[in-house]
Order: structure tokens, then C-alpha cells, then sequence
């Protein structure tokens, strides 16, 4: 095979490399995890209060009243974190939990959050939580520290809320849980892909 010969087989090889590489990218495997990368969807107020009603094991009508608070002031939801927690304070607190955070058309991602918290605050509490998610894009994400002021938290339907924020995400976590635990505090939540043993 002459010089010329062996440069135009490669020449071939390379395109037929390329096309097939090119067809892959635009055919992708149906066997294979497919994620919309664009801006993430919304839930509707429905899904919210059959969710929220189904996990903490409240009424509809608890959960709607919750539900229809948090969407006049927030509006809806990319995304929602189902879990349990438990907390405990002597003036200083910690908070410790665990949980699942959904998005439609991305990967369920397990999510641990722990945090302190200082303030005129006593008591302890176990508590399922189901925390609404806004303006999360994507699950990883939701992996940063969250402040919020427990002293802010309201009551609708038996069901506490409460607002966490970071740059543009914010939380609204409801808590339906068993305990006592009086008084108010600052501090923050930090989610993370594993437990930490230390809040900080």
C-alpha cells in the first residue's frame, strides 16, 4: 500500500468516527439515564398538598392550609425534600436530619442537613419534614448552608414553616413532628451529600 493509499484510509476512518460519534450524540442510548438539563419544573399546588398530606400523615386540609400560604408568598415549587429530623436546645442548639429531594425530570438525590443554633430557646423535638424547594435548578445544588430564623416560623394547620434562604434558593421547611420546644433562635442548616457529625 502506497503513501497516498494509506492517508486516504485514514482520512475515511476519521470521518466515519466522527459521523458515528455525532449520530450518538444526537440518538442518545434508550438504555441510559436521560436528565433535562434546561430550568427545572414546577409543582402544582395539588401535588404539594397530596404530597405533603401523604408523608407527615396530616389531613388535606392541614396540609392545604400550609400549602396555600407557602404558594401566595412563594408561588411553586422546582422541587421538595420528604425526611425526618430531630432537634434539641439548652440556649445553644443542634439539629440534625435526613431525607429525599425530588425534582421532576432529575435524579432523586439523598440529602442529610445538620446545624446549630443560638437564642432564647429550650425543649427538643422529633419531626418528619416536608421542605419546599424554590428556584433550584438542579439536585446538587441544594448542597450549601441555608440560614433561617426559627423565631419567624408560624403555625398553619398544626403544621410549623419557617424560611431558609442562600443567594437565590430558598427553603420553606413544615414540620409535623412529637416534643416541646419553646422560644425563638438564629442559625443555619447545612445540607450535604453525607451525615457530619458536627453541625458546622
Amino acid at each position: 500500500m502506497d503513501r497516498r493509499t494509506l492517508i486516504l484510509s485514514g482520512m475515511a476512518t476519521a470521518g466515519l468516527g466522527a459521523c458515528a460519534s455525532t449520530s450518538q450524540a444526537q440518538n442518545p442510548s434508550p438504555n441510559g439515564p436521560t436528565y433535562d438539563t434546561g430550568s427545572a419544573a414546577t409543582y402544582s399546588a395539588d401535588e404539594m398538598i397530596r404530597a405533603t398530606s401523604d408523608f407527615l400523615g396530616v389531613t388535606a386540609e392541614s396540609a392545604g392550609a400550609a400549602i396555600e400560604r407557602i404558594f401566595r408568598e412563594r408561588g411553586q415549587p422546582t422541587g421538595y425534600i420528604a425526611g425526618e429530623e430531630g432537634s434539641g436546645a439548652i440556649g445553644v442548639g443542634l439539629r440534625y436530619g435526613r431525607g429525599l429531594l425530588y425534582m421532576k425530570n432529575r435524579p432523586t438525590q439523598e440529602t442529610f442537613w445538620q446545624g446549630p443554633s443560638v437564642g432564647w430557646d429550650w425543649g427538643g423535638n422529633a419531626s418528619r419534614v416536608f421542605t419546599l424547594c424554590y428556584n433550584l435548578q438542579y439536585p446538587d445544588a441544594i448542597f450549601r448552608r441555608f440560614p433561617g430564623v426559627e423565631g419567624s416560623a408560624y403555625l398553619v394547620g398544626g403544621l410549623g414553616v419557617n424560611y431558609q434562604k442562600a443567594d437565590t434558593i430558598t427553603l420553606a421547611p413544615i414540620r409535623a413532628g412529637v416534643g416541646l420546644r419553646l422560644g425563638a433562635n438564629i442559625g443555619y442548616l447545612a445540607y450535604s451529600r453525607q451525615r457530619n457529625i458536627l453541625p458546622f
